[in-house]
């Protein structure tokens, strides 16, 4: 349990925090969310001690063990893996580490075997004789193998280092676990099986994640960080957006009845608490959410873009036909001799390598040359590309985002409608006036969006379009993505992003071929299990 009391914090004449007053208790999952720069990270440094707040205070239960995910990836580099995950329980790691010490000793004196013996009831009470074994477990479940765990951090790739230290923060059953994007670099297995941790992890978990599939099957309840309080809302991410959307209608339409009002709510919770049956915390939010009241439920104060992508013209049959396409990266095969043909309905999901994808979107973009094979756009398509690296669009000299998306415009068009256009796409006011050099990361995704959106191209190819965003723009695009009738190609490791989009899935294999299935996501991955496929 951890408790938090008036806690407030400001940077200058910025309030982030203001009589913050939460308790998170054990056996429940917290999804900690809010606008990007709300004070997400912050709160959980609050929270684990990191960062000082100037008003209030944190307490946690006598003799709880606090564990952080730690977003150093070189902090532990002269140490070894097993060893790495272990010094998740300080006080574990302290007391192996004095008596190793003391058994290396040449001479061993009366006091050294008193303590040594006092080390040793310490130690087991700590279950410091299973430790090994339990980082083992953990390693081998996030897929870091045997092979692994006796090599240097500083020798493993970042990936790898990401689920080291993921471990590292789940080992030795802590009583209060901080997660800070921890499905950043996992692969689906991985995902799959942090899922199904947390889900059976009987103490106390709060957690910041982009991820809304994995928010949805964790948390029993999201923690709301707005108008620079927190507000605990009973049940997944799903349930807070479309509440919080029934909260805005109901705000809107101020002439409804109450008893009108009572009803849209209970139908409404009815149908999320029907889907809360899988498991036995999604049992007891079953049992909470039924409980719910009209008043529970308020508006939020977050802004959605308005992300729509129109078709300039009407797509023909014939989209796209690859044959044979080959390609290679420093002597490594991508992919080797690959061949499927596009359908205007398609909207395809590419898995497979993040070098392999990239490549085989920049070569149907132009952009890159293949080893050997052709494709062939449909005379009928006009394509727009979302690329993964897009820094290079934001290093002219252009003074404004107006002058910048003014040379993306197919027409010449004047300055208030593009500032109405960077208006839906949350640049508002004086905010359009920005250099395009001094851009965010999730700013600069929201104007390559825009460029597209003008474009109006009836085939649209995007590679990660989700990086850098927050929950709402991700939330924002997904529904634009959902709407749009042209065909599409794109990479994601959003799972519910994928799902909720694509209906056919191309998967670029390890030996270079590939798999090509018309399929949702859900219902590829059954496929690969039933097949006993990798």
């Amino acid at each position: 349990m951890i408790q938090v009391s008036n806690v407030g914090l400001r940077y200058g004449d910025r309030k982030l925090f203001d009589d913050v007053n939460i308790k998170f208790t054990p056996g429940n999952c917290y999804g900690l969310i809010g606008a990007n720069g709300a004070g997400k990270s912050t709160f959980l440094k609050i929270l684990s001690g990191d960062i000082e707040a100037q008003d209030g205070h944190v307490s946690m239960g006598k003799d709880e063990r606090l564990s952080v995910l730690k977003q150093n990836h070189f902090e532990y580099d002269e140490f070894n893996v097993l060893d790495t995950v272990v010094m998740g329980n300080k006080r574990l790691w302290e007391v192996k580490a004095e008596k190793d010490a003391i058994y290396a000793k040449e001479e061993f004196s009366d006091e050294d075997g008193m303590r040594a013996a006092e080390l040793e009831g310490e130690f087991a009470d700590l279950n410091g004789w299973e430790a090994e074994s339990e980082a083992a477990t953990l390693l081998n479940g996030l897929g870091i193998g045997d092979e692994l765990h006796y090599m240097l951090m500083a020798d493993l790739e970042g990936s790898d280092k990401v689920k080291v230290l993921l471990a590292q923060a789940l080992f030795g059953k802590p009583d209060v676990l901080l997660l800070d994007e921890p499905t950043n670099h996992l692969d689906l297995k991985a995902i799959q099986w942090l899922e199904e941790f947390l889900i059976n992890f009987e103490n106390t978990v709060i957690v910041v994640s982009h991820d809304r599939h994995f928010l949805n099957k964790v948390c029993t309840h999201i923690a709301d960080l707005d108008f620079s309080k927190i507000q605990l809302y009973v049940g997944n991410y799903d349930f807070w957006y479309e509440s919080s959307q029934l909260a805005q209608k109901m705000m809107s339409d101020q002439n409804k009845k109450k008893e009108e009002k009572i009803k849209e709510l209970q139908a409404f919770v009815a149908r999320f608490s029907a889907n809360a049956s899988k498991s036995s915390q999604a049992t007891s939010r079953k049992k909470m959410l039924d409980k719910i009241e009209l008043d529970d439920i308020k508006p939020s104060s977050r802004k959605y873009p308005f992300i729509n992508f129109q078709t300039g013209r009407e797509i023909g049959n014939d989209v796209l036909i690859v044959d044979g396409l080959t390609a290679s990266h420093d002597g490594e095969t991508l992919f080797k001799d690959i061949r499927f043909s596009m359908n205007k309905e398609d909207k395809i999901i590419l898995l497979g390598s993040p070098q392999a994808k990239t490549a085989l979107l920049d070569i149907l973009m132009e952009q890159k040359e293949a080893d050997a094979g052709t494709y062939k756009w449909g005379v009928t398509t006009s394509q727009s590309y979302f690329e993964n690296d897009h820094d290079k669009y934001f290093g002219g000299n252009e003074r404004s985002l107006v002058e910048w998306l003014r040379q993306y415009s197919p027409e010449d068009e004047t300055e208030s409608f593009l500032r109405g256009f960077l208006g839906r796409m949350l640049f508002s006011g004086e905010e359009v006036k920005k250099s395009p050099s001094v851009l965010s990361g999730g700013e600069k995704v929201r104007c390559m969006l825009s460029k597209m959106m003008l474009a109006s191209a009836n085939v649209i190819l995007l590679d990660e379009p989700t990086n850098h965003l927050d929950l709402e723009s991700i939330q924002a695009l997904n529904e634009g993505l959902i709407r749009f009738k042209g065909a599409m190609i794109f990479t994601s490791h959003d799972h519910q992003f994928i799902q909720t989009i694509a209906n056919r899935v191309i998967e670029i294999r390890e030996d270079g071929s590939i798999l090509d299935k018309q399929l949702t996501y859900d219902e590829y991955l059954e496929w690969k299990e039933k097949e006993g496929l990798k």
